[in-house]
């Protein structure tokens, strides 16, 4: 097959990149030809992505229609991936283009103005579909303008309305979660044009095993962003009263605001920002580890940290919120507690703390779901056959 992917970066950057360039790689060493068509580079890892996507188009600002038409001419391709973009004269285009098309879904920015399906203010989640109420009382209209001169920028609600309708004419929407395609069927989308593909991580080093020493060690690992609730982690932290130490790895605009939290809360000596840490120094800390806190109370469409972690049979506390219950079973490889409840989180976190073999039970638990149920070559061989399935279906409704 020749498959054509559309992305809004070219280059290592985060999870939506990891997915782009692992999806790829694995596909074209399967013998499938690949291109793609991409906004900005982010200049990491560059070399990597040269080589995985021998044919590459680049859009610039402004009305890319001709940009595509001519992706389409040149490439020809069976089909096309289209990740993320913003850019409705790219997505109108390839629907009018009359190639199969199939959009993996990474987040809520589809459907939702603020992207994020989740109240700024109050901190709840959503469970709307986009209507009128999106722009009055929710006020999502108004979003952050992250590096414009002004801090505030308008988002049309009548474009957004415009974008949901012209994507349900996609051939295929690929969630990763249920809780993401009971969204996309709160707004209209065709359950049969839906499939869930979780990402998968690949396999963890087999022969590494936590002590779940006594040291108790608590691992947040992650972006730090209001969004990931590290400040709800750590007012939970402050109910623990068993001895314990949680060590955060990773940064964003909420570190400084956390980092004052926990010294208000006492928590200084118990609590250490260790910023980011790549992914083969993350082994060093998952040997100690005894448990994996997960806070985020925004709606994560499936937070992998999660099924990366229990490669590693390492167990999970973590939140409601998004689709983290497709993977996180409560009381079965870890805790899923109510979504902001303070005091339910610190006693999950201590209940695993003080009883290693219950903490080991629930880490193999994890691995054993995580390796039968999300299996990186089942996942990669499920990619093949929908695109083998789709370009099928389009070429009998031609005939």
């Amino acid at each position: 097959m020749r498959i054509l992917y559309v992305h809004e970066r070219f280059g290592a950057l985060a999870g939506a990149e990891a997915n782009v360039h692992i999806t790829a790689t694995e596909l074209g060493g399967r013998g499938h030809t690949l291109g793609i068509l991409h906004g900005p580079g982010t200049s990491k890892n560059a070399a990597a992505w040269e080589k995985t996507f021998p044919t590459r188009f680049a859009l610039g600002p402004g009305d890319n229609s001709a940009v595509v038409r001519g992706a389409l001419s040149e490439f020809r391709p069976d089909a096309v991936y289209v990740h993320k973009t913003a850019d409705m004269s790219v997505v109108e285009t390839l629907v009018a283009g009359g190639v199969p098309l199939v959009h993996m879904v990474h987040d809520h920015d589809i459907y939702c103005m603020r992207s994020y399906k989740y109240n700024v203010f109050t901190r709840r989640i959503c469970t709307r579909p986009a209507t009128s109420y999106c722009v009055f009382p929710c006020l999502a209209c108004v979003v952050k303008n992250a590096g414009g001169r002004f801090p505030l920028r308008w988002v049309s609600y009548a474009a957004k309305k415009r974008e949901i309708e012209i994507t349900r004419r996609f051939d295929r929407m690929v969630v990763v979660t249920h809780y993401m395609k009971e969204e996309l069927l709160r707004n209209g989308f065709d359950a049969r044009r839906i499939e869930i593909h979780a990402p998968v991580p690949r396999m963890g080093d087999p022969n590494l095993r936590s002590s779940f020493s006594g040291r108790n060690l608590i691992i947040y690992a992650g972006q730090i962003i209001r969004g990931k609730g590290v400040d709800v982690l750590l007012e939970s932290l402050a109910l623990l009263d068993t001895p314990f130490e949680c060590v955060i790895l990773g940064d964003g605009n909420h570190k400084s605001y956390c980092e004052q939290l926990s010294r208000k809360l006492g928590l200084e000596n118990r609590v250490i920002f260790k910023g980011f840490v790549p992914q083969e120094e993350l082994k060093a800390y998952y040997r100690e580890c005894s448990v994996v806190a997960l806070s985020s109370v925004w709606p994560e469409p499936i937070a992998t940290i999660g099924l990366e972690v229990m490669r590693y049979a390492l167990p999970v506390v973590a939140f409601d919120a998004g689709g983290i219950k497709d993977w996180l079973l409560d009381g079965h490889n870890g805790f899923l507690v109510p979504w902001m409840d303070r005091r339910q989180y610190a006693a999950r976190l201590k209940q695993v703390l003080t009883d290693k073999p219950l903490a080991r039970r629930l880490g193999e638990n994890g691995l054993k779901l995580v390796s039968e149920q999300y299996d990186f070559d089942q996942y990669i061989g499920d990619l093949e056959t929908m695109f083998a399935r789709v370009i099928a279906e389009r070429g009998t409704a031609g005939k």
